[in-house]
Formats: C-alpha cells, structure tokens, sequence
C-alpha cells in the first residue's frame, strides 16, 4: 500500500497546533494546581492571622467573664468578618458552644467540624480544613487564653472552599484567554514559516531532500575507499574523510581547486580525454594510493571527475601485524617447549630413582616460578600484559637469556582503547629486539619494568648488550633500517612499534651506551581521545 506523503508545510501548522495546545494544557493543568494551592494557603493564613488578633483581644477575653458574652462578642465578631472579607468569625467556650455566628440562630449551639482539639486542649494554633454549619470551609484556629495563661475559649475564622474555587477558576479564564491568543500568534507563524522554508528548499519536500541525501549517503559511506569529486574546473565539490586521510588533508576542502593539495594530474587528464583510469599507483608522502577515476557527463559534456582511493600501505601493515601475532604464537611454542624438555628431564629422574635431584630441579623452578609469578600476577593485573610476558619469559629461556621483570613494576588493567595487536607491536618488538642485542653478551640479561603511576603507562625494556652507535640513533624507527646482517628481512619491528606508540598519541624513547646497553622507554597516555575529523 503506497503511503501518501504529507507537505511540510501542513507538517509545521500541525506541529505547532499540537504543541500549542500541549503547552495549554500543561500550562493550565500546572498553574491551576499552583493557584489552587497558593490560594488555600493564603486564605489559611489569613483565616489564622484574623483568628490570633481575634483571641487577643482584652474585649474578647474580658466578655467570657460577663453573664452574657455573646451580647458582647457577637456584634464585636459580625464587624470584623464584614471588614475582612471572611465568610465567619466565630468565638465559642471550652464546650464549643457558639457565642458568635453569622446566623444568629447558631448562637449558643455546638460548633461543627470537630477541629477544636488541639487548640482546646493543647492551646495550638493551626489551619484545618472542615464541613461546618454553612458549608466546606478553610479554617483559622487560636485557643483564648486568659491572664493566667489557661485557655478558656476558641476562635474560629473561616472562608468557604466554594468562594476558593471560584476565584481560582476566575484566575485561570485569564490565564486561558492569553494562551489562546498566543495560540493564533504560532499559527500564523508557523504557516509564514513553511511557506520560507519550502522557498528556501527549491519546492522539495522533507521526504524527496531525505530521499536525495540518502543516496548521496550510501555512495559515500558504502564503500571504505576515499572519494573525491571535482566539477570541469578542477573544484573540489565532495571528499569523504577516507580520501581526507589517505591524501593527508585536514578542514573543509569545499569549493578549493584540487592543485596542490595532491598530485592531481590524472584528473586533469580524464577531463581533458573523458577516459577513465583504472588501478593507477600513486605515491603520496608515506603512503602508496591506488587511484581510480571515472568522468562524469552531462548534457554540455565532461563535467567533472570522481576519483577513488585504496590505501596499499594498509595491505601491508595488515601483513605486518600478522608477523607480530606470528611471532607472539612462536614465542608460546618456546615457551611449551622449553617445560616439555624440563617435564622429560623430571620423568627420567623419577625413573632412575634419583629423588634428591628431582626434588631439587622442582624446588629451583618453583623459586624462580615464584618470584616471576608473585611480580607477574599480583603487581601486572593486565591479562594482555601477562599473556605477552609470559611468552618472551619462555622464549629467552629457550634461549638461555635472563628476562627478568623489575620487583617495582605495578600495572592495573590498561584502557580499553590499548588494544592487545598495539600491545604485542609495541611490547613484543622491543623485548625480541633485546634478546637479539644480548645473544652474543656474557650472562645476557633483559630486564622489563612497567608502571601506570601518573597519567601516563610506562613500559622500559633495557638490555646489556653492546648499544647502538650514536651515528644508527636517528635511523632507528626509520622503514626497512637495521644494524644487523643477515638474509632475512630486517628494519620492520622497531618502525612498527613507533607507529602502534605514535597511533595512540604516545611517545617512545631510546638511551643508548657501549658499556651498560640499551634503555628503551615507551609512555602512552591513559586518556585518549581521537581527534575530531573536519568535513
């Protein structure tokens, strides 16, 4: 069933009719509960107030000990309740009976409501809400003491909730009439409004702009390479951030001519020919682009050219990073094999009867396990850590090079945004690079400390091997640079540990010395944000 497509404009008018008359309703609702609240309130008040002057008066007091008080407080009363505005001012003995009223046939009767408790026997003052003999009313309580401090009496002064509600519901007509008139106010804007709005948007309507976005959406953002766009003057009409990454562009590039931001002859070139380019090597800084560009036509011709990017680098880094997780899973291999052999050697001393001797090899593996184990699980809490520790640890035993971990070291669990491929990058090439600078050394020995005090992660590998040349320094982290000789290729691992460091915003340091080794220091930041891209 095909669904029919409502215009924005009747859209905004029936919006702000909707949200007019919500904000009425809330605004009525509320205010309504406000004015009744304050209202009763302030009539209680007043009801109280009245009631205490009432109770202090010396006629007031002084009629109780008359034969007749009601002749004396009855008109007293009547005044006050004409001159106040309440609805009755009633004075009445210990018994509640009347000697006030508004109706003169109530005097000398029993006061209504059953309110005058508390302020009878506990000489309170107080507002209560109560049915009495003309109605539901608010009431005002005050106990009448006399000289000595005893109460004697009470005085009663109330307004009917009847005469309340009336003012309030009078109070709220005002408050509905602005209301409305502010209603036809948004009315009459809002139609002004989406007659603009359509202006401004050439005629289309919500669903056919969303309709044109989407397409332009799903080109741009359903395929990993970068686009660029350029119209026949070689401006830039559209890049997606992957192009901005690739080509080394930060801001807008909106509007720019495309010459010299990159090598952009080939797109010169298919809008002269109007021929595309397919699979075309492009080197760009540090990075090798493959570049496709395809002209676009309409009516008058050539006008303009949309060109894709494919990052080969990624290629092989991709092919590095596999290395590394290679290598992490040889160094498990050592690791197991090393406690095979030292299991074979076991078995072959038990057989042999030789207990003195197994028990001895148990009790010194157990020690240096100990050791390790108490460092590597108690102090570095981060399992990623642990689990690349444990096989450089079996590798340099294979290898009979001393790893030792710093008795200092201390390292909770790493931020989420380490992830453990930086972590074997970063750790596993520093500690392999120093177990090859210590294999020609007598008694090898690297040592590994690690700390997460401050606001950086500290990781430091050192070895006591024969150092680096002041003259290798500079090259150190340079693709493909490496000191050493040897048939197989050489000059990745340090250059792939700076890149996973620099990625994360860290930074690495080197120390070296002919006579005490090489100190390498890598700091990475805990908090890690990535920076904003610009469109």
């Amino acid at each position: 069933m095909k669904t029919k497509n409502i215009s924005l404009q009747t859209k905004i008018f029936g919006l702000a009719l909707l949200l007019g008359l919500l904000l009425i309703l809330l605004m009525t609702s509320f205010y309504s509960y406000m004015e009744s609240k304050q209202i009763e309130e302030n009539k209680g008040k007043l009801a109280l107030e009245i009631s205490k002057t009432v109770s202090f008066m010396p006629t007031i007091i002084e009629a109780f000990q008359s034969n007749n008080p009601s002749k004396i407080i009855q008109p007293l009363a009547e005044k006050i309740r004409k001159e106040t505005g309440a609805e009755f001012v009633v004075v009445g003995n210990m018994d509640g009976t009347r000697y006030s009223h508004p109706l003169k046939s109530m005097i000398g009767k029993k006061m209504k409501g059953g309110d005058n408790d508390k302020a009878i026997k506990k000489g309170q003052y107080y507002v209560s809400k109560a049915n009495g003999s003309l109605g539901p009313s608010i009431r005002g309580k005050s106990p009448i003491l006399n000289k000595n401090g005893e109460v004697i009496g009470v005085v009663s002064v109330g307004f009917l909730l009847e005469d309340v509600h009336h003012q309030i519901t009078k109070n709220i007509t005002k408050v509905l009439l602005v209301s409305i008139f502010a209603l036809l106010i948004s009315f009459l804007g809002s139609m002004l409004l989406g007659r603009d709005i359509r202006k401004d948007t050439l005629g289309l309507e919500p669903y056919e702009i969303a309709t044109l976005y989407k397409e332009k959406n799903a080109v741009l953002h359903g395929v990993k390479e970068g686009i660029l766009a350029v119209n026949r003057d070689g401006f830039i009409t559209m890049m997606n951030q992957p192009a901005k990454r690739l080509l080394h562009i930060n801001g807008s590039v909106r509007h720019l001519k495309v010459d010299g931001l990159f090598s952009s002859g080939y797109l010169y070139e298919v809008l002269h020919s109007g021929s595309p380019i397919v699979d075309k090597e492009v080197v760009w800084k540090d990075k090798t682009v493959i570049v496709n560009c395809t002209p676009l036509f309409d009516e008058s011709g050539i006008s303009g050219v949309v060109a894709s990017f494919r990052d080969k680098t990624e290629i092989e880094q991709m092919v590095n990073t596999i290395s590394e997780v290679k290598s992490y899973s040889e160094d498990l291999r050592a690791q197991t094999h090393e406690y095979t052999n030292k299991l074979y050697v076991l078995s072959g001393l038990l057989q042999l009867g030789e207990f003195d001797q197994a028990i001895a090899m148990i009790q010194a593996e157990t020690q240096v396990l100990q050791i390790q184990n108490t460092i590597l699980f108690n102090q570095i809490k981060d399992s990623k850590v642990q689990a690349i520790l444990l096989g450089k640890l079996g590798k340099a035993s294979e290898k009979k090079i001393n790893l030792e971990i710093n008795p200092e070291s201390y390292l909770e669990a790493l931020p989420t945004h380490l992830k453990f491929s930086s972590l074997i990058i970063i750790i596993g090439n520093l500690i392999d690079n120093a177990l090859e600078a210590v294999s020609e050394s007598y008694n090898p020995t690297v040592k590994f400390f690690a700390t997460d005090i401050g606001s950086d992660i500290i990781f430091e590998v050192s070895d006591n091997g024969k150092g680096i040349s002041e003259r290798d320094i500079p090259n150190l982290f340079n693709r493909g640079f490496s000191s050493k000789k040897g048939d197989m290729p050489r000059g990745f691992g340090l250059s792939n540990a700076e890149e996973a460091v620099i990625e994360v915003d860290g930074m690495i340091e080197v120390h070296s010395n002919p006579e005490t080794g090489t100190v390498f220091t890598v700091y990475l930041p805990k908090q890690y944000e990535r920076r904003p891209e610009h469109a």
